[in-house]
């Protein structure tokens, strides 16, 4: 993957950026900050602002670092709409201010949270409890003003403007919210005029453990990011490690890592689409969707020890090789998945229910979805043709036949769709996997990296010591600044990781598909039904560990 790591002073910033997006880099991964004051190299200020662009083409991606003498800096949200979060989320977590930002206010933390998580300053063991829930109510006045539904009075009360408006909430307490998730709603009859979100408050602080954990010690964290498709959290954290280090895997262990990739990928989509089926009313597609994940698990347990949160990755390679028998359970289990697919399109496909429910519902069009830094197949179903699996390759992705289903209208309809057509595409993938497995080892050997074997550790003197320093010390990763990612199951996941040279990260910040998914959901759902927000809400496939991590 080509990328440029480029440092600008904060007065230059808002114009190099708008510069880069009109050169072609129109597709805003992620924001984030650095808190330099424990860092071993000095630096003149302590924090430092960072953005990673992608161009249009999907191959480079930029990477530009400003470093702050105070604590402000431009907004960027007149140029990316996906800047809207990802900006909130920095104020959040470091208290970086944006100046201009529309909606400046916490976005994982609740309104009576003091001080900022993720400064160096902050003590990882200080809890904060929230006495009074924020009501959303300032949020909505500004939504409904910037759209003219309300108009503000001279003495600085609203007037509905002849519409008789009715405020609801939807969620969090119901299954149909899909985790904590609460979307305040300003109705007109049966038609949202305005609607905003907020998350909810499930937050574990991952990238502040990361910092106090080694990188092996951070695997199971990663598992519980999207738990949906655990095995994607892992590949996609020890990769990006293993770029830093300049580890190349055995072509075994690069085999096996695409076959539970796709794995993983087909266990994500059919918990999305028995989801949205339900939301639906149609309990009959839940089953069958929904019983083949079961097999999966069953398989995955046999394999790694456990069933939904697998930890089965090592930088370096995995914790073990696959198991005797464990093609022919394989082949027994994609058959099911087959069986499933086939019994619930059989259902929905020439369906009118379905289709009046879906289509033309939720509508996010191309420009708009790369605007809003969507990603996956929520993007691909808006008619854009990314998947870094054919655009940016690895782990010999580029020698596999398959094609990267694409929508047109970026509706709910599209977005089933397409995480079907990718079921299929998996499992071709997987088919070839599984045909041309390479022999050899899923481990390098590096005493430096991988732990010894058992043999080893209770024979040896140096295999106990190996043992005892890579668990103690962890990983010495070289001192650099480094973005790296995959395409996991929601699009692109990946990490930015700032190590010091030691065998624990300085910062681990996790670019999350859910949460700049959420951020475009209230405007996706306004002028729609209030049932079709539901079904919306479904079909981006939100999932909560990874959206507020």
């Amino acid at each position: 993957m080509s990328h440029e790591y480029i440092t600008v002073a904060p007065s230059e910033l808002h114009s190099v950026i708008y510069n880069r997006y009109k050169e072609g880099f129109n597709y805003l991964l992620d924001i984030t900050a650095i808190d330099y004051t424990e860092h071993i190299d000095s630096h003149d200020e302590d924090y430092a602002v960072v953005y990673i662009i992608r161009h249009k083409d999907f191959k480079l991606h930029v990477v530009i670092k400003t470093y702050l003498p105070t604590l402000e800096i431009d907004t960027i949200t007149d140029i990316f709409s996906g800047a809207n979060w990802l900006e909130r989320e920095v104020y959040d977590q470091y208290g970086i201010k944006f100046i201009n930002h529309p909606n400046l206010r916490r976005v994982l933390n609740h309104k009576e949270f003091v001080g900022h998580p993720l400064r160096k300053s902050y003590p990882i063991t200080k809890g904060q409890l929230l006495y009074e829930v924020d009501d959303l109510i300032d949020e909505m006045n500004n939504r409904l003003l910037s759209k003219e539904v309300v108009c503000s009075l001279e003495d600085g009360s609203f007037s509905d403007c002849n519409k008789d408006l009715m405020f609801l909430n939807l969620g969090p307490s119901h299954p149909a919210s899909h985790g904590t998730i609460r979307t305040y709603v300003a109705l007109d009859g049966e038609t949202i005029e305005a609607a905003v979100s907020e998350i909810g408050y499930l937050h574990r602080g991952f990238e502040k453990s990361c910092e106090n954990h080694t990188y092996n010690q951070i695997v199971p964290y990663t598992d519980r990011l999207n738990y949906c498709s655990a095995i994607s959290n892992n590949i996609a954290f020890v990769k990006t490690v293993e770029d830093m280090l300049g580890v190349t895997l055995s072509e075994r262990a690069q085999a096996i890592r695409v076959m539970l990739l796709e794995l993983s990928r087909i266990e994500d989509h059919v918990v999305c689409l028995a989801a949205v089926l339900v939301d639906m009313g149609g309990l009959t597609n839940y089953w069958y969707m929904y019983n083949p994940r079961e097999d999966i698990y069953d398989l995955l347990s046999k394999l790694t020890g456990a069933r939904l949160t697998n930890s089965f990755m090592r930088v370096g390679g995995m914790a073990n090789d696959l198991y005797d028998g464990f093609e022919e359970e394989l082949k027994e289990v994609i058959k099911k998945v087959q069986y499933g697919v086939q019994e619930t399109l059989a259902l929905i496909k020439h369906n009118r229910i379905f289709h009046d429910r879906t289509q033309n519902v939720g509508v996010i069009n191309a420009q708009d979805a790369i605007n809003a830094s969507m990603t996956g197949p929520n993007l691909r179903a808006s008619g854009v043709s990314f998947d870094m699996r054919k655009d940016t390759p690895y782990y010999g992705y580029e020698k596999y036949e398959f094609d990267v289903i694409v929508g047109s209208v970026g509706d709910v309809y599209d977005r089933v769709m397409v995480r079907f057509g990718e079921i299929d595409e998996s499992i071709k993938i997987i088919d070839q996997v599984m045909q041309n497995l390479p022999d050899g080892e899923v481990n390098i050997k590096d005493a430096s990296i991988t732990l010894p074997s058992k043999e080893a550790v209770y024979t040896t003197i140096e295999g106990a010591m190996n043992q005892f320093k890579l668990t103690y010390e962890g990983v010495k990763v070289p001192s650099k600044e480094y973005y790296g990612s995959i395409e996991a199951t929601n699009g692109e996941l990946g990490f930015f990781i700032v190590s010091d040279g030691s065998g624990t990260p300085y910062k681990v910040k996790v670019k999350a598909p859910s949460f700049t998914a959420m951020s475009a959901y209230p405007q996706m759902v306004e002028g729609s039904q209030l049932a079709d927000a539901i079904l919306t809400l479904g079909s981006l496939n939100i999932i909560a560990g990874e959206m507020d991590r």
